[in-house]
């Protein structure tokens, strides 16, 4: 197993980025910025050029609003592999961003697993899968499990660490001072569980959403509006945790016994998770394309960019003034 305090230390590790979809590319520039050599591979014939490529145009506009110096080094950090065994030779660590299917990502793991090197770690992109359905079968099954992004993960730093049973815990703290090295922000499970922490989290949030809209309580517009314009501005520094913790003057179990009796009822009448049919998703469609037409998502994912970008040095601006607070 590696040595993980002087792999993570290691500036001159190299990283395999497998699958340059938006999130391996995303990925791409985390490891890059972070001063590290990355090598691209996808089975796409120009996958991986087009993905460089586009990795130099998210350069610039990180660049553009102060959120990396230098974008022409980092850029030249990034190299297209000719093959998987060329991008995994000599990796400290493989990042695979391939499709979210089991069939596809065991497939490319037992490509991974006869050229992968004796120290290598592999890390998942995958939002839902457990590592153990796709790594049962390989023999560097002790060196993987999901590390989870939010996209792009260059400006949303928070990394799932999901371990599959026969993981490693080397594998688990060296992953994790990777990412820490990297300038992301790991949390781990303890064991696998469908969606992780993120999506079971966000899966609760959009069943009552869904919800809402179909018992013809709100609009989509409005249900959006109350998160943007109320939950999601304290969500962008605290958690639900601190956040109740704050909102009862004695505390987390002040609010708790204040207030949970009505969660407990609002839950008990919305015990019933029905699918999302046809009719409801015509319905929300419809409210959203009155919004957003179709035409127009391209341009509206780039703005939702800048904005990330903004709140990304915003929060970092801010952490260096608590840091100086604190060292007063």
């Amino acid at each position: 197993m590696a040595n993980i305090t002087s792999a993570t230390a290691n500036a001159d590790g190299r990283i395999a980025v497998v699958g340059t979809g938006l999130v391996g590319s995303g990925w791409a520039i985390v490891f890059a910025r972070a001063g590290l050599a990355v090598s691209l591979y996808d089975a796409v014939p120009g996958a991986a050029e087009r993905a460089r490529a586009l990795i130099g145009e998210r350069l610039g506009d990180l660049e553009a609003v102060g959120l990396v110096e230098d974008p022409a080094a980092i850029h030249a950090r990034v190299v297209v592999a000719d093959s998987l065994a060329d991008a995994l030779s000599g990796a400290l660590y493989v990042q695979e961003s391939v499709l979210e299917r089991v069939d596809v990502k065991t497939a490319l793991m037992s490509e991974i697993d006869a050229v992968i090197g004796p120290e290598t770690w592999v890390g998942s992109s995958s939002s839902g899968i457990g590592a153990s359905l796709f790594t049962a079968h390989v023999a560097c099954r002790a060196r993987c499990l999901v590390a989870h992004p939010l996209n792009p993960p260059y400006l949303a730093p928070i990394v799932e660490l999901v371990p599959a049973p026969w993981t490693a815990p080397e594998t688990v703290r060296g992953v994790r001072g990777l990412m820490e090295r990297v300038g992301q922000s790991p949390v781990e499970m303890t064991r696998e569980a469908e969606g992780f922490i993120l999506n079971r989290l966000q899966g609760v949030l959009l069943m009552e959403a869904w919800r809402l809209v179909e018992q013809g309580l709100a609009t989509a517009e409005d249900v959006d509006k109350t998160v943007s314009q109320g939950l999601g501005l304290r969500w962008a520094f605290m958690g639900p945790f601190e956040t109740i913790d704050l909102n009862a003057p004695g505390g987390v179990a002040d609010y708790a016994r204040r207030l949970g009796g009505l969660y407990q009822s609002i839950a008990a009448s919305t015990d019933q998770h029905r699918t999302w049919d046809e009719p409801l998703i015509a319905t929300v469609e419809a409210q959203r394309r009155a919004v957003l037409p179709a035409a127009e998502l391209s341009a509206r994912s780039a703005w939702r960019d800048r904005r990330l970008m903004a709140l990304a040095l915003h929060k970092r601006e801010m952490e260096a003034a608590d840091m100086k607070e604190e060292s007063r």
